[in-house]
């Protein structure tokens, strides 16, 4: 094995509640593009023999309305306490050189806008999840909880075709501010999972 990371995950894109691609990437977003970034807490790991652990990444996308037609265009940042051995590692994982989900995607991606080390906070409070990246991406998502369930269980949706997890945790956005790379928004959905798990 390659390599292999587990921590938790969030996200926030362009489009209204529902983000119609979560439910497939041959689906039209909500406006006639999707920008998303996506924010990978990486709890334990190791990239070809290098410890991952504790590490932060931060992908920035613009794509067209169906994500499958793609031409993406895609920013990374990876966190500023990662060593020169951890963060070229990485970058080839979250750039899809080594397989996995993000392998699967690279056929997608059309232009690498960015690969940059940043300062990045991710902050997990039950059911309230934020994100902030230097100045550039700042965004706080709530995971939703259906009225009237009085056990606050947040709606999950299974059998996901999502690269990060089949499973995934409902959310709205309570704050976007993204501006990075070249690509700005302010979106209204979220998603999230206290755990995925990734191997290639």
């Amino acid at each position: 094995m390659a390599w292999n990371l587990t921590g938790s995950y969030v996200e926030t894109c362009s489009c209204e509640l529902m983000c119609p691609c979560n439910l497939s990437l041959d689906h039209g977003a909500t406006y006639d593009y999707c920008r998303v970034t996506f924010a990978f807490n990486i709890r334990e790991g190791t990239v070809e023999g290098t410890d991952i652990s504790g590490r932060r990444v931060v992908l920035v996308a613009d794509t067209p309305k169906v994500m499958t037609e793609g031409n993406w265009r895609l920013g990374v940042y990876v966190d500023d306490e990662a060593s020169d051995d951890q963060f070229d590692k990485l970058v080839k994982v979250f750039g899809g050189q080594l397989g996995g989900p993000m392998g699967a995607l690279a056929p997608l991606v059309g232009e690498v806008v960015g690969v940059e080390r940043a300062t990045i906070e991710v902050r997990d409070d039950g059911l309230v999840h934020s994100v902030r990246v230097g100045d550039t991406v700042d965004f706080e998502i709530e995971d939703i909880v259906p009225f009237g369930v009085e056990t606050g269980e947040p709606v999950r949706f299974s059998g996901m075709g999502h690269p990060v997890a089949p499973d995934l945790t409902m959310a709205q956005a309570r704050r976007t501010n993204i501006n990075a790379f070249g690509i700005s928004y302010e979106g209204k959905t979220g998603l999230s999972t206290s755990e995925f798990s990734w191997a290639a």
